[in-house]
């Protein structure tokens, strides 16, 4: 290669002012030129190597970033969202509260008693709130429980759904009287010793009838789910589904002593 290189070096020189030589000068350049390639082709080669490579790292550079961003975007919708649905649950308790007595308490669940035997929550109200044995505790839905301990800032409370619970419920409808008893799920309860032949019907809302002092008059308890006579016993087997949403709830309202 050197030496057709100082050939054609030689006959630029010679050829300098003349054009006889042209020809075969060019023969000669166009020879050389492949192994011109030939040895510029490692330096080329690594050239585009390196772009490749750059290229290759700053997509996996964007890459990256993108997929961060994309985690932060739904982790933000997803507060959004949480926020949105907390805010429709509020204005739903609050807009309850047209049918309750002035003074109710917004009380916050915080936490669940783990003994699955019983079916009590803790709220984040207590006798520093004027919350207290005894008093009723409502949802957006209907009757959700009562208070049966309370302590300076939290208190307990027992679900309608527990199977120590009963409730003095009538039907909204035909003013049958009845109580309704847990049975230990969050989506059932029974009504006890109601007369085969009651006027009572799949769908007749069940309402707090105030006796006993337990509990004030007219909450919601209810809707009737199933009710079967047999026509061997004596009372109909009735069965409702609560009107709070026992298992979903958040926030609460507590009845304070007095306001009833």
């Amino acid at each position: 290669m050197a030496g057709l290189c100082v050939a054609s070096g030689a006959l630029v020189a010679v050829d300098g002012g003349t054009t006889t030589l042209k020809p075969l000068r060019g023969a000669l350049t166009a020879g050389v030129s492949p192994l011109y390639y030939v040895a510029e082709s490692p330096y080329l080669l690594g050239s585009r190597l390196d772009r490749l490579f750059s290229t290759h790292a700053r997509l996996r550079g964007d890459v990256e970033r993108l997929e961060t961003e994309l985690v932060e975007l739904r982790r933000t919708a997803g507060l959004y969202q949480g926020l949105v649905a907390e805010n429709d649950r509020l204005r739903a308790l609050l807009g309850s509260t047209e049918s309750l007595p002035e003074g109710v308490l917004v009380a916050e669940i915080i936490a669940i008693l783990p003994n699955p035997a019983r079916h009590e929550v803790v709220i984040d109200k207590g006798l520093g709130d004027s919350v207290s044995t005894g008093q009723a505790v409502v949802d957006s839905g209907g009757l959700f429980g009562q208070v049966v301990q309370s302590a300076a800032s939290t208190s307990r409370v027992l679900l309608i759904s527990d199977t120590t619970h009963a409730v003095p419920v009538h039907v909204n409808r035909s003013n049958l009287r009845s109580i309704a008893a847990g049975t230990g799920a969050f989506d059932r309860l029974t009504l006890e010793s109601v007369p085969i032949a009651s006027d009572i019907v799949p769908g007749d809302l069940l309402v707090s009838s105030g006796l006993g002092g337990r509990f004030p008059f007219g909450y919601p308890v209810g809707i009737v789910q199933s009710v079967v006579r047999d026509p061997g016993d004596d009372f109909a087997r009735v069965e409702a589904m609560p009107s709070a949403a026992l298992d979903r709830s958040r926030h609460v309202l507590v009845v304070r002593e007095g306001d009833a």
